[in-house]
């Protein structure tokens, strides 16, 4: 005979814990957007002043340095990354870091869409980093900071050689306001601010140092360059786009929901403050995963483990006694109720990662939340696994 366990007292006030879109910050409501430009050409007067004021924003909240330039572009964070790969690469040998879902992306992107010669994957499986060794300074990086899907990071830029002579693209998505990014290491950084902003989709961020710039303007790509794409025109490098003039039509409604939050993560102390909440978020989930012995992190290691995209796995041997489908099922069953008694929402792992569950903790969930999230983990994994046989 089973016995389902009592349900935990208290629910998280918040139980948005998706990674991506990300929970909104604390105190959000739609009204907060009533100064919207709305109904107006993003190229008046009104409009392009609410452009240049995010990106304004971003470079002091996020400490961007002054010689960087900061634009606002199409596609979210994948657009960004594709216009600065398919702008950027070509000359120079390129690798490619791949240590989860997205990475693989640009890989796929490198060699069977732009189908370059002299380019190396340095790859690993979930839960792991390649080994960053082998990066070489006499080539083109590109690399995610922090794998969404996998919930690893790298730990520093250390592998970066500060006399390359290659250029560095970052896809730092999910890593941006709750990371320390070595900007001195990177020529193109891209994030969304639907991750650590909890802003609205579709719009991506692309931040370029000097060296991308000089790329830009020395370097003609040999294949056709979509509109979305171009930061070249008739040979002369775009400078407009980074002062808030956008390749397309932007929705000024998502501006001043980006807007609203950079505002909000200056008064928590601003990058340095975002960190330390999210931080604080991965602390109470280390701090329940240690005395819990049916789970555990996808990231071994603690050195490069996510603070923001945190990925567990079950590790009771009644799970991973079964197939691999049947795991997989489990892990799902494990988010459907905890979405059914409203205590988290849209926690199963990534489609393509191993099967688990993926917390967002970045700075715009509160702590409290997480804390009350986990009794919700114990009593959804109790309940689930009294239909496994015993072991």
């Amino acid at each position: 005979m089973t016995t389902t366990p009592q349900k935990p007292e208290y629910r998280p006030a918040r139980p948005e814990f998706s990674s991506g879109p990300c929970a909104k910050r604390p105190g959000w409501t739609p009204e907060k957007l009533n100064d919207a430009v709305l109904g107006r050409s993003h190229r008046g007067k009104p409009g392009k002043a609410k452009l240049k004021l995010a990106i304004d924003r971003t470079r002091e909240v996020l400490g961007v340095p002054a010689d960087f330039l900061v634009g606002i572009v199409p596609g979210s964070d994948t657009g960004a990354v594709e216009m600065a790969m398919w702008s950027m690469l070509g000359p120079k040998p390129v690798q490619l870091l791949a240590f989860e879902s997205f990475g693989k992306d640009w890989v796929t992107d490198v060699t069977k869409q732009l189908k370059l010669p002299g380019v190396e994957v340095l790859d690993a499986p979930y839960g792991q980093l390649p080994d960053t060794s082998k990066v070489r300074p006499d080539a083109d990086l590109v690399f995610t900071w922090n794998g969404t899907t996998s919930g690893v990071r790298v730990p520093n830029a250390d592998f970066i050689s500060a006399d390359r002579t290659g250029i560095v693209i970052c896809d730092a998505t999910s890593a941006a306001f709750a990371q320390d990014l070595d900007w001195a290491k990177l020529d193109a950084v891209t994030f969304s601010w639907q991750k650590a902003l909890g802003g609205e989709a579709a719009h991506g961020v692309l931040i370029l140092s000097p060296r991308a710039v000089a790329r830009l303007e020395s370097y003609t790509p040999a294949w056709p360059m979509p509109k979305l794409f171009r930061m070249v025109d008739n040979g002369k490098f775009n400078a407009a786009i980074f002062e808030g003039a956008t390749i397309n039509t932007p929705s000024l409604l998502c501006v001043e929901d980006a807007l609203d939050a950079l505002n909000w993560a200056e008064t928590v102390g601003g990058a340095a403050g975002m960190k330390t909440r999210s931080e604080a978020n991965l602390a109470a989930l280390e701090a329940w995963v240690a005395k819990t012995d049916w789970v555990d992190f996808l990231a071994q290691d603690k050195a490069i483990r996510s603070n923001t995209s945190v990925c567990l796995k079950v590790v009771d041997p009644r799970v991973t006694a079964l197939p691999a489908d049947a795991q997989a099922d489990f892990a799902k069953k494990l988010a459907s109720v905890l979405e059914k008694e409203k205590a988290a929402y849209d926690i199963g792992g990534y489609a393509k990662a191993p099967p688990g569950l993926r917390i967002w903790c970045g700075a715009t969930v509160d702590t409290a939340d997480v804390v009350a999230l986990t009794p919700w983990l114990d009593w959804a994994f109790a309940s689930i696994s009294t239909e496994l046989a015993t072991a």
